[in-house]
């Protein structure tokens, strides 16, 4: 059997091409903002993980130009080696103090940083509780670890305890969770968490790729949001999404973070963060600590954006984040109503299975503190009315 054959089978995504639907890699032709120009059109943008709108920040670009004067255009080694810049000490040191943490780790990617973390902290012996809608990387983490990692009901606490229960006393445990979920933009039960980890000795980390800018005190992130800093042993975080930039990092007590540094191949063995990308996250850090009102912003949008969808009589999954899905449930539907509000003017993401149970599939919008009320007006309206004509 040739091992490419798998290769010219037929798929998903080709069945997507013949219908004409297919809706991934448009290509962008401007600034990542509140309006991009996409494949030659003006398109309002309702699909970033910008959530600040820091991304045309003008202090925030100039930082990323300065950066690439000085250090030029990349490190060219790991962080173990010739790797590491003043800067990313830096920003390790400022993000700790932000996340009222004793140290920090950067890592490359958000991807690569849960890879490092999940392989480098569970070894044989031992146990990971995933909850069952953690992102894809969280998985890919589980399985580059020695640990066997079992899988809990989504935000279910009967499950979690149950197989808690199981595990108790036959090895170290680690409970993982995303902060805010990715697809649903819900949040997850971290006080319920806590008390379980508490009574059965389990430690817990938290992906707050989505969390950090979006909630907290003054954007700190979940734990924050809940009182609850103290309680969570790891925190993991991307700079993709609300600081406009590429990489990660993980959050801890120094000795955690010390022994991540010296046993974590995804970070030994990885080029380090580019100088322009970590000048820009640092920058992006610093504005958000001084302008913790466009927090405040973001989730007055973003509220007034899911009063508008529901009073335009679409359905949604009710959050308090700027991600709010609204339900097309099949499949084909979906990605035929993501075209049509695509053709006229506006970027959505279209959520399937996996990432949505089959029969639930999502369109899935995302709100940036830059939005104006009028811009997601005129978006909303769109939608609403490709929505009603379908449902006709």
């Amino acid at each position: 059997m040739d091992i490419f054959e798998k290769c010219f089978e037929k798929s998903l995504a080709d069945e997507a091409k013949e219908r004409g639907v297919y809706p991934y890699f448009h290509a962008l032709e401007s600034r990542q903002d509140v309006e991009v120009i996409m494949e030659g059109k003006r398109r309002i943008m309702l699909g970033s993980n910008n959530y600040l709108g820091l991304t045309t920040n003008p202090e925030i670009i100039e930082a990323g130009i300065k950066a690439l004067e000085k250090y030029g255009t990349g490190c060219s080694g790991s962080r173990f080696l010739n790797g590491t810049l003043e800067m990313h000490l830096e920003l390790e040191k400022e993000l700790a103090e932000f996340l009222h943490k004793e140290a920090v780790i950067t890592f490359s990617t958000g991807f690569q940083s849960n890879l490092g973390i999940i392989s480098a902290i569970a070894k044989h012996g031992d146990y990971i509780l995933n909850d069952k809608e953690n992102h894809a990387s969280i998985y890919d983490g589980c399985r580059l670890s020695f640990a066997k990692t079992f899988s809990y009901k989504h935000s279910d606490m009967e499950d979690l305890e149950r197989q808690l229960k199981i595990l108790e006393g036959k090895g170290g445990i680690l409970i993982i969770t995303d902060g805010v979920f990715s697809m649903t933009g819900d949040i997850a039960k971290l006080p319920e968490i806590v008390t379980l980890a508490r009574k059965y000795g389990a430690r817990i980390m938290v992906d707050d790729a989505h969390g950090l800018g979006i909630v907290g005190e003054g954007g700190r992130g979940t734990a924050s949001h809940f009182g609850l800093e103290e309680e969570v042993d790891i925190y993991m975080g991307t700079f993709s999404k609300s600081l406009a930039s590429l990489g990660g990092y993980m959050a801890a007590k120094k000795q955690v973070i010390d022994y991540v540094r010296h046993c974590s191949r995804p970070f030994i063995f990885s080029a380090s963060i580019t100088p322009s990308s970590c000048a820009v996250a640092l920058a992006a850090l610093r504005y958000l600590k001084a302008h913790p009102e466009i927090v405040g912003r973001l989730e007055s949008l973003s509220n007034y954006a899911r009063q508008g969808l529901k009073q335009r009589g679409m359905q949604i999954i009710e959050s308090t984040t700027p991600i709010i899905p609204i339900y097309t449930y099949d499949m084909f539907n979906t990605l035929e109503k993501a075209k049509e509000i695509y053709d006229a003017g506006i970027y959505l993401n279209p959520v399937l299975p996996p990432a949505a149970n089959p029969g639930e599939c999502l369109l899935r919008s995302s709100y940036m503190a830059s939005h104006t009320e009028a811009l997601l007006d005129e978006a909303m309206d769109i939608i609403a009315s490709i929505l009603a004509k379908n449902n006709g």
